[in-house]
């Protein structure tokens, strides 16, 4: 813990890319990790709630809300240690969701001494088969933006992480999805240079779970997709000791949908370890 950065937010020169990163709160820190489709603006119904009791840094992963995208190789979980490293805070506990949630475990198994706790909601596992159902997905998005469709490749985002399996998109609460809305455009339209490669952790995670030996809350939306809740299940069965938490009346998207219970949950988790 480092008090002097409480309350702050600035850009970082991290591993080459500038990052943007925002630090609020005293106490045992609490690092918060977007999702693919958002940007550190999805904690907004977190960060006060947290900060009352932790420091929480959120930030952009980089090609993200404020963070550029430099050409050249890069990995995630090494931007992550290179903010906590300039910003002089560890160990933490670490919150995750989605894309956030792989990169909150590849940083747990690279860097265990830098991680008190992982939180992951709905994640995804590197090394893990996508479904079919991802694979159409990702070809859908693919020929969208290949025609410059972006508000069409943002739709198809819409209604798999925010709407999900079981809803119509006038079933979801359209504050929500204004806001998934805004930040997935934004990314669509960031500047990413061709020769971006992004390396992953070796070996991969969904073959280490056994590995992780710190306190772990796997957290599922009830209506999110049924590969995401055989994932969570699969987690909670490898990782000795995590508890699980499944989140009502939520999709994906669940710290968004169901602030107040996702952060009581949260919370409660952090209080017992």
């Amino acid at each position: 813990m480092n008090d002097k950065n409480s309350d702050k937010s600035g850009i970082a020169t991290i591993n080459g890319a500038q990052v943007y990163y925002e630090v609020m709160g005293t106490g045992q820190p609490l690092l918060l990790v977007h999702a693919g489709v958002a940007d550190s603006r999805m904690w907004d119904a977190q960060v006060d709630a947290f900060s009352k009791d932790y420091q929480v840094i959120r930030f952009d992963l980089r090609g993200f809300g404020r963070s550029n995208m430099p050409p050249g190789p890069f990995s995630n979980h090494e931007d992550v240690r290179g903010l906590l490293d300039f910003l002089q805070l560890k160990p933490v506990s670490v919150v995750g969701i989605s894309f956030g949630g792989l990169i909150a475990l590849d940083f747990a198994l690279a860097y265990p001494d830098y991680v008190l706790a992982l939180i992951l909601g709905a994640p995804s596992v590197s090394g893990a088969a996508p479904s079919e159902r991802i694979k159409r997905f990702w070809e859908e998005e693919e020929k969208a933006l290949d025609r410059g469709d972006l508000e069409g490749a943002t739709e198809l985002n819409l209604r798999l992480w925010v709407d999900g399996p079981h809803r119509t998109p006038q079933q979801v609460s359209p504050v929500v999805r204004d806001q998934v809305q805004e930040m997935q455009m934004a990314i669509f339209r960031k500047e990413i240079p061709d020769d971006v490669d992004e390396l992953a952790l070796v070996p991969a995670a969904t073959g280490r779970l056994g590995e992780v030996d710190i306190p772990v809350q796997v957290m599922i939306g009830e209506l999110d997709l049924e590969e995401k809740h055989m994932l969570v299940d699969r987690l909670v069965r490898e990782i000795a000791g995590s508890q699980k938490a499944v989140i009502r009346g939520a999709a994906h998207m669940l710290n968004m949908e169901q602030a107040e219970v996702f952060n009581r949950s949260v919370l409660e988790f952090l209080s017992e370890i």
